[in-house]
């Protein structure tokens, strides 16, 4: 079938090594479709929370925070969960810090719609949020422009280097507090588009991720790019934090913990109206 015959489906996600891990045979055409053609747009998370309001992108990564404000737009593919399973968005500070001294610091925060900036307003509701881009918050953090940073993405892992202190783990906080994986993002397609298509791009989302399990080595190496200039060593460890069984297929619990991140966050008046998580499978 010509290509200009296949529906054209905007896939947008971070710039990341495990997106970038999960979408590799989608993005280099190891899968194709009869049906859907998927052109890729690389953002940053807190944007595509932003442009998901509008509906902007048939396909988008966004945080699990974002949806009870896109819900009506968009339902959540059961494959492509980002899930931190005892680990999670790191709180780093310039010099030694306990997690009971966050209360009224000023934070570094990579958006006030990421699921981190959501977890972290759980753990403690008391701290000025500084909203900054999410690779400048160690910068800042070293400045002393905050007091501290809530860190994503890779700097998860090298903050150490940068002669950082860990002050908080906010995915080994929510396991100890209530036994649940802490849902991170996940893949939102667009309600209005037809059942079909809708189908084919959640049977495609799982077989890249399933390719990408099944030639993990061309994937690591395609993913590298994405990595920030990590050591390969350490680009394989964070892939394989975010990229795994609950990315393949989110099954019943991940459901669950987003139901009771959500829950919670309603609760604490964070969230303006209750919703229930929904999940094409």
């Amino acid at each position: 079938m010509a290509s200009e015959k296949l529906r054209q489906i905007v896939c947008a996600h971070s710039p990341d090594s495990d997106d970038a891990f999960m979408f590799y045979a989608l993005a280099t055409r190891k899968i194709r479709s009869n049906l859907v053609q998927f052109h890729h747009v690389l953002e940053d998370i807190e944007s595509l929370n932003r442009k998901a309001l509008e509906g902007a992108y048939e396909l988008t990564a966004i945080s699990f925070h974002a949806y009870p404000y896109v819900s009506e737009h968009y339902v959540l593919l059961a494959s492509g969960s980002s899930v931190g399973d005892g680990y999670g968005p790191v709180v780093i500070a310039a010099s030694p810090m306990e997690p009971g001294e966050l209360k009224g610091k000023r934070i570094g925060v990579p958006g006030r719609m990421t699921t981190a900036y959501l977890a972290l307003r759980l753990r403690e509701p008391d701290f000025e949020a500084v909203v900054l881009p999410f690779d400048r918050i160690p910068d800042l953090v070293r400045e002393r422009v905050v007091d501290a940073g809530l860190v994503i993405h890779e700097a998860q892992l090298t903050y150490a280097k940068g002669g950082f202190h860990h002050v908080l783990d906010l995915g080994r906080w929510w396991k100890d507090k209530y036994g649940l994986p802490l849902p991170l993002g996940a893949n939102g397609l667009r309600r209005s588009l037809p059942a079909e298509v809708q189908q084919e791009c959640a049977r495609l989302m799982r077989a890249s991720i399933l390719y990408a399990f099944e030639h993990q080595e061309e994937a690591l190496n395609y993913a590298m790019q994405f990595a920030r200039d990590m050591e390969p060593a350490l680009a394989e460890k964070f892939v394989g934090m975010y990229v795994n069984h609950y990315t393949l297929d989110c099954g019943e619990l991940v459901p669950a913990a987003a139901q009771k991140l959500l829950d919670l966050g309603y609760e604490a008046g964070l969230i303006p109206r209750r919703v229930s998580i929904e999940f094409l499978r």
